[in-house]
C-alpha cells in the first residue's frame, strides 16, 4: 500500500495549458496495437470476392478451384450466410415511409454497385486468402446501372428493380409550417419586384474516406464471449448492431476498438466486412482476421458527399436577405448505412447559418443509385450546408457589388442578440461573429490584399488575386436526447464516464467516447487533474472497449469534449461529493463548512485539511466511515446535453490564380475560430489544421470519378489525390473565446470546424480571382484544367452564365452552371489536371 504525501502541493491549473499528448509517445514510437497488428493462436484470414459490375444479377458462382488452392479452408458465398443475419443496419430513419434495399453483408443473387462482396474466402494467410480469390468464378447478367443522381431521381431505370423507385424519402423542413419563421415563397415573391433573387446550383463532389490506417476486424469466438477487437470510431453502436443483426446476445459480445488510425466518419458505421468476420469466426469456431487493401477502402469504403444543392436566396436591394430556399438531391448509393439517410437531414439545421433569415424552407430527396454507398464524412451535412450558403452570400455581393464582409455584416447574429432562436428552431446560446471577423480580418491584411488585386486588374497581371470568405457556425456534439428522437435517430445524445479513485490517490477515467485521434487521454486528464486536484501524470483514461466502458455512444459529430468531457465532470464532481461526506466525518467537521480546492478539503477559518488521496486511503480501509456509506468514491455519470453547441468562426483565403495555365496556389491563408474554453491549445491547433487540410483538398484536389459502367476510375491515391504537406502553406489560426452556456466547462466542438470552413474560402477565393473576367461559378475540385476551360470559354465568347431578361429585377436567375457545369452523366475527369 502507497503512503500519500500529505505535504504535496495542488499542481498548477491544466485547462488551457498546452500540454503534448499522452498518447504520442506510444504512437509515434511504434508501441502501438491496431487491429491488424493482433495475432492469435491458429487464426485464418479473410479475402474478399468482390463484383466487378455495378449492376447485375447473380447467375452462378464456382468456388471449386478456389477451394483446392494451397491454405484455403472454406470458401462461402452470399446463399450460405444469409440466414445467419439479418439485413446491415439503418439507424436514422428519416421518414416513417422510407424505402430501403435489404442489405446482405455478402451479396446473395444481385449486386448493386462495383466492389460489393459475392464471396468469402477463408485461409491461413493473408496472401493466401487474397490469390484464391482471383479463383472464384462468378456468372452475372448485367443490368443497367443508375449511375447519374439527377437522372436517378426522376427515373427509371431503378438502383433497385424491387422497389419501383430510385427515391428513398423526401424530408420538408418549412419555417412557415414550423412556426419559426414566415412564408419563403412569398418572400421570394416580393424580392422578384423589388429586391434581388439569386438562384443557383451547386455540386458536392463525391469523396472517399482517406484515413491512415485501413478497417480491420478480428474476431476470437473460441471463449465463453465473442471477442471483436475492429478499428472503428463506434464500438458501442458496432456490438449493439452486430448483437441485433447477427441475432447474438449482447452480453456475450465484446468490442474492443484498439489503437485507430484515424475515421473523420471513415469508420462510424456497421460493416459487411465486420458482419462477415463475426459469421465466419463463429461458424468455423477458430479466431478470424480481414484487413483491407487500400484499393477495397477506396472502392467499398461508404463515401462523403455527392448532392446537388438547388438554391434560391431573395434579399433587398439593400443587401438585406429575406429568404431562402433549398431543393436537395442526396445520394445514398446502393443501399444505406448507418446514418446515410440523415446525413443531409443534419445539414437541413445549418443553410441559415449565422444569418438572419425570415423565411426557409428546406427539402430533401435522398435518392439510390448503383454506386457506393454515402454515410457520414468530414461533418455529415454541415459543411455542404455551409458551402452552399457561404457562396450564396458571395454571389449576392458581387451581384450588389458590395463587399463580402460588409454583406455579411449586414446579416449575422450580433452578439448581444443572444441567446437567438433561428429559422431553422436551433437556439444559439452564445457566439461574437464580429470579434472573429475583425481579429481575421487583421491578421489577413485585408485591406492590403484588397488593394494589390485592384492593382494586377489594373495592370492586366496574368496571375489574378481572389480573396475568399467563410463565416461560419455549425451544430455539434449531437444532443439532447429528444429532439434526436424528434428527428427519428435511432440512439441518444447522452454520453456516460465513471471517475475511480483508487487507494493510492491515483484515478482512472473510464469513457465511453472512443478516440481515434483526438487526443482523449490527454484532454481528460487534464479536466480531472483540475477538477480533482491531482497531477496530470496520476490520471490513467480508459476508452474503446465495451468490457471496461460498458456503456457509450462513441465518437462523431464533435461530440467527445462538449458530450463525453462533461460527463466526466459530473462524475468528478460526484466524487468530491462523496469524499466531501467522509472528510466532514474524519474532521468531525459540518458538511457545510467544508471547502475545496487544489485537491483539499479544508475546515472554513481552521488549519485543518485532508487531501482527497487521504481520504480515497480512508475509504478503502473502510475502518472510520460514515454510517450506511458503501467504502468507495468510485462515481459515474451519463449526461444528456440540454442543447448542441455551436462554435464559429471567420476564414479568409487568398487565392492567385494563373490566367494562362489554369493554375491555383493558396498563398495565405486565416481563421479566426471560437470553440469556446480551450482545453488544451495544442490539441485544438492539431484539429483545426487536419480539418483546413481536408476541406481544401475538397476544394482543389479530390473528387471520386466513375465511368460509364459504374466502375470507379479513382481507385488508387495515384488518381484520388489527396494533398501532402508540400502542398499547402503554413496557416495562421487564432482564437476568439465565447464560452458556451449549456456545459458547465463553456466548451464546444473543434473537430469539424476547420473542413467545415475551408472549402467556400477557397472556391470563393478563386471565383474572385476570375469573376471579373466573366467567370461566375466552378465545380469543385477548382482542379488547373477547370480553371482554364472556364477563362477559354469566356475568351471565345461562350457565356459564363444565363443572364436574367433584367438583371435589376432578377439578378439571381444566373443559371449557376457558369461555364464549367456539372457534367450530365458519369464524369471521366480526375481529380487533376
Amino acid at each position: 500500500m502507497t503512503a500519500v504525501d500529505e505535504t504535496t502541493t495542488a499542481p498548477a491549473a491544466e485547462i488551457g495549458s498546452p500540454r503534448k499528448r499522452k498518447e504520442d509517445q506510444r504512437l509515434i514510437t511504434g508501441r502501438t496495437r491496431y487491429t491488424d497488428n493482433i495475432t492469435l493462436p491458429g487464426m485464418l484470414h479473410l479475402g474478399m470476392v468482390r463484383s466487378p459490375l455495378a449492376h447485375a444479377t447473380i447467375t452462378g458462382i464456382h468456388t471449386d478451384d478456389a477451394k483446392a488452392s494451397p491454405g484455403v479452408v472454406a470458401v462461402y458465398t452470399g446463399a450460405d450466410l444469409a440466414a445467419a443475419h439479418g439485413s446491415l443496419p439503418n439507424a436514422w430513419p428519416v421518414t416513417p415511409d422510407q424505402k430501403a434495399p435489404e442489405h446482405h453483408a455478402v451479396a446473395v443473387d444481385r449486386v448493386a454497385f462495383a466492389g460489393e462482396i459475392v464471396a468469402v474466402v477463408v485461409a491461413r494467410s493473408p496472401r493466401e486468402a487474397r490469390d484464391a480469390t482471383e479463383l472464384v468464378e462468378v456468372d452475372y447478367d448485367d443490368l443497367e446501372p443508375v449511375l447519374d443522381l439527377e437522372a436517378a431521381a426522376a427515373g427509371p431505370p431503378y438502383a433497385h428493380p424491387d422497389l419501383g423507385t430510385n427515391e428513398s424519402a423526401t424530408w420538408i423542413f418549412d419555417s412557415a409550417e414550423a412556426g419559426t419563421g414566415s412564408d419563403v415563397e412569398a418572400a421570394i415573391d416580393q424580392a422578384r419586384g423589388d429586391g434581388v433573387v439569386i438562384e443557383r446550383t451547386y455540386r458536392q463532389q463525391r469523396l472517399i474516406p482517406a484515413f491512415m490506417e485501413p478497417r480491420s476486424t478480428v474476431v476470437d469466438p473460441t471463449s465463453e464471449q465473442i471477442t471483436m477487437w475492429s478499428a472503428t470510431q463506434v464500438p458501442h453502436i458496432l456490438r449493439l448492431m452486430l448483437a441485433l443483426t447477427c441475432n447474438i446476445s449482447e452480453s456475450k459480445l465484446r468490442v474492443i476498438a484498439p489503437d485507430v488510425g484515424g475515421g473523420f466518419g471513415g469508420k462510424l458505421q456497421v460493416t459487411p466486412e465486420e458482419v462477415t468476420t463475426l459469421l465466419v469466426a463463429n461458424r468455423l469456431g477458430k479466431p478470424v482476421k480481414y484487413t483491407e487493401t487500400r484499393s477495397e477502402s477506396l472502392v467499398a469504403g461508404h463515401h462523403g458527399r455527392d448532392q446537388v444543392q438547388r438554391l434560391t436566396l431573395s434579399a433587398t436591394k439593400e443587401g438585406i436577405v429575406t429568404g431562402l430556399k433549398v431543393d436537395l438531391l442526396a445520394n445514398m448509393g446502393a443501399y444505406l448505412g448507418l446514418v446515410t439517410s440523415g446525413v443531409p437531414v443534419l445539414g437541413a439545421f445549418m443553410y441559415n447559418s449565422i444569418y438572419k433569415f425570415p423565411a426557409y424552407r428546406f427539402t430533401c430527396h435522398n435518392i439510390f443509385t448503383n454506386l457506393t454507398w454515402t454515410d457520414a464524412y468530414r461533418g455529415a451535412g454541415r459543411p455542404e450546408a455551409t458551402f452552399a450558403i457561404e457562396r450564396l452570400m458571395d454571389d449576392l455581393a458581387a451581384e450588389l457589388q458590395m463587399d463580402p464582409i460588409e454583406l455579411r455584416r449586414k446579416n449575422w447574429i450580433r452578439h448581444e442578440e443572444f441567446p437567438f432562436t433561428t429559422v431553422a428552431g436551433l437556439e444559439y446560446d452564445s457566439g461574437n461573429y464580429e470579434a472573429a471577423t475583425d481579429k481575421a480580418l487583421e491578421l489577413f491584411g485585408y485591406d492590403e490584399l484588397r488593394s494589390e488585386q485592384q492593382r494586377r486588374r489594373e495592370s492586366n497581371d496574368p496571375v489574378q488575386l481572389g480573396i475568399g470568405t467563410s463565416t461560419f457556425t455549425e451544430m455539434c456534439g449531437l444532443a439532447p436526447s429528444r429532439v434526436l428522437g424528434s428527428l427519428a435517430y435511432g440512439a441518444g445524445g447522452w454520453e456516460n464516464a465513471q471517475v475511480r479513485m483508487l487507494p493510492s490517490g491515483k484515478v482512472e477515467v473510464v469513457t465511453g467516447a472512443s478516440a481515434h485521434g483526438q487526443g482523449h487521454e490527454t484532454a481528460w486528464s487534464q479536466i480531472v487533474a483540475d477538477r480533482l486536484g491531482v497531477a496530470f501524470e496520476d490520471v490513467e483514461v480508459l476508452h474503446g472497449d465495451t468490457q471496461v466502458s460498458v456503456k457509450g455512444l462513441d465518437t462523431y459529430g464533435s461530440r467527445s469534449l462538449s458530450v463525453g468531457g462533461i460527463a466526466v465532470v459530473k462524475a468528478a464532481d460526484k466524487v468530491i461529493e462523496k469524499a466531501r461526506h467522509v472528510a466532514a466525518h474524519l474532521m468531525e467537521a459540518s458538511e457545510d463548512d467544508l471547502e475545496f480546492s487544489g485537491g483539499r478539503f479544508s475546515v472554513k477559518g481552521t488549519d485543518k485539511g485532508m487531501a482527497i488521496g487521504e481520504i480515497a486511503l480512508a475509504v478503502f480501509a473502510a475502518h472510520n466511515l460514515p454510517d450506511g456509506m458503501e467504502p468507495t468514491l468510485d462515481s459515474d455519470a451519463t449526461y444528456d446535453p440540454v442543447n448542441f453547441s455551436f462554435p464559429h468562426g471567420t476564414h479568409l483565403a487568398a487565392m492567385e490564380v494563373d490566367t494562362e495555365t489554369g493554375a491555383v496556389k493558396l498563398r495565405k491563408y486565416v481563421c479566426v475560430d471560437d470553440v469556446g474554453i480551450v482545453v488544451n491549445p495544442l490539441i485544438v491547433e492539431g484539429q483545426v489544421h487536419g480539418g483546413l487540410v481536408q476541406g481544401i483538398a475538397q476544394a482543389l484536389f479530390e473528387e471520386a470519378v466513375y465511368d460509364d459502367q459504374g466502375t470507379l476510375v479513382t481507385g488508387s491515391f495515384v488518381d484520388y489525390l489527396v494533398p501532402s504537406a508540400a502542398d499547402v502553406p503554413d496557416f495562421i489560426t487564432d482564437r476568439t473565446e465565447t464560452p458556451s452556456t449549456t456545459n458547465p466547462l463553456g466548451v464546444k466542438g473543434v473537430g469539424e470546424a476547420g473542413t467545415i470552413a475551408s472549402t467556400p474560402a477557397i472556391v470563393n477565393g478563386v471565383l474572385d480571382a476570375i469573376r471579373h473576367l466573366g467567370v461566375q461559378d466552378l465545380t469543385m475540385p477548382c482542379t488547373p484544367s477547370r480553371v482554364w476551360q472556364a477563362l477559354q470559354s469566356r475568351e471565345q465568347g461562350e457565356p459564363a452564365s444565363v443572364q436574367p431578361t433584367n438583371p435589376e429585377q432578377t439578378s439571381g436567375n444566373l443559371n449557376s452552371s457558369g461555364v464549367i457545369s456539372p457534367e450530365q452523366g458519369p464524369r471521366t475527369e480526375g481529380g487533376a489536371s
